[in-house]
């Protein structure tokens, strides 16, 4: 029997941000501790998959992906040619149980060791990507694991933090003090900063390269933050 899908998340129009993020801002959106800089966006369409839970919140999870799929512009597919699914979306109580997962250690590189890290650490979640010969994101997998804190989060929010922070390559800190999200005080619904969906739209403008590894793709990015809707034909920097 078909299931009526679920609402899509929140998430705002981008609009200029010329008051909110500056240039030094959008580019540590993009630095990891050590000081480098890393973008990348998907180079190929998000075929998602996620294991461990129930039809319910495996809809609500596509949907988010796809909400923030359609922010970006870029397209959604039901099968990877190469990889089957290259989103995979794992829920579990404990880190152990990834050890289990049949092929998973081909797919991530020391897998007992990472797993032994993250439980010592009591990280309730992990994201790890693959790239293309381009640089471009290939495939993405994100480990949740559902700790006492974790179980709180309502199904929706999780689903789109995870949908956010999985269609670009995030500098390590970038979230760390502010929450891609926002909640809206007249209704407490929970929405897409539009800071940041602007961010998102900006980098996958068409002259925008899949990856970068200078700063100056910060500018680049600012200065499309910055252009009046429609201006995505201007010639290429």
């Amino acid at each position: 029997m078909h299931r009526p899908r679920p609402e899509m998340p929140l998430i705002e129009e981008p609009r200029p941000v010329t008051l909110t993020y500056t240039p030094e801002q959008i580019e540590r959106l993009f630095t990891r501790t050590d000081g480098s800089y890393a973008f990348a966006r998907w180079g190929r369409p998000i075929a998602p998959i996620v294991f461990g839970v129930e039809d319910a919140t495996l809809i609500t999870v596509k949907s988010a992906v796809e909400a923030v799929a359609t922010l970006a512009g870029h397209q959604m597919a039901e099968t990877d040619p190469e990889l089957g699914a290259n989103l995979m979306v794992f829920f579990f109580r404990d880190w152990t149980e990834l050890l289990a997962v049949p092929d998973l250690d081909r797919m991530i590189p020391d897998l007992a060791t990472l797993v032994g890290k993250l439980s010592n650490a009591q990280a309730s979640q992990y994201r790890a990507f693959r790239f293309d010969d381009q640089g471009a994101i290939q495939a993405a997998f994100v480990f949740l694991c559902m700790d006492r804190d974790l179980v709180k989060i309502p199904a929706e929010t999780l689903a789109l933090t995870q949908a956010v922070q999985t269609i670009v390559l995030w500098g390590d800190q970038a979230f760390a003090e502010t929450s891609p999200l926002a909640v809206l005080p007249d209704t407490g619904a929970t929405i897409l900063r539009p800071e940041i969906a602007g961010v998102i739209a900006a980098a996958y403008d068409r002259m925008m390269p899949p990856s970068a590894d200078d700063a100056s793709h910060a500018l680049r990015l600012f200065a499309r933050l910055q252009a009046p809707a429609g201006s995505g034909d201007a010639k290429p920097e």
